[in-house]
């Protein structure tokens, strides 16, 4: 298995920490039941860690389709080199930095943490062009 595709394995795994972490927020604050249940009526935003930690899991899923298209692209055509190595790398544990981070609420880390791993993405897919 390649750098690559390993680092795709562990960054699906690193995604469902993300959706876990933002669940485990909202049920603490909103109650099983509504967890449980199907959620037709509004609520309210969550706000502190649990409104971070939601933010957090969407952005994760906002930059990962990039991430596994870009990675998924270099492996088919195998254009694997230690720079897309490198970026998968920098993206995963970028991305295994930024949970925490944010969730925590450090602004500034968390702007710079996002910026490595989506210049882990750009290096990745750099190799296709």
């Amino acid at each position: 298995m390649t750098t690559e595709i390993h680092m795709l394995a562990w960054s699906i795994a690193l995604g469902f920490a993300y959706v876990f972490t933002a669940a485990y927020f909202a049920t603490a604050r909103r109650g099983l039941p509504w967890n449980a249940g199907n959620r037709d009526e509004p609520t309210s935003p969550l706000q502190g860690a649990g409104g971070r930690a939601q933010r957090a899991s969407q952005n994760f899923l906002e930059t990962f389709a990039f991430f596994a298209a870009a990675v998924l692209a270099v492996a088919a055509l195998h254009l694997e080199t230690p720079r897309t190595a490198l970026g998968a790398q920098l993206y995963f544990w970028a991305r295994l930095a930024y949970l925490p981070v944010y969730v925590i609420g450090i602004p500034v880390v968390r702007s710079l943490v996002w910026g490595v791993s989506f210049a882990g993405i750009v290096l990745v897919a750099s190799a296709l062009f």
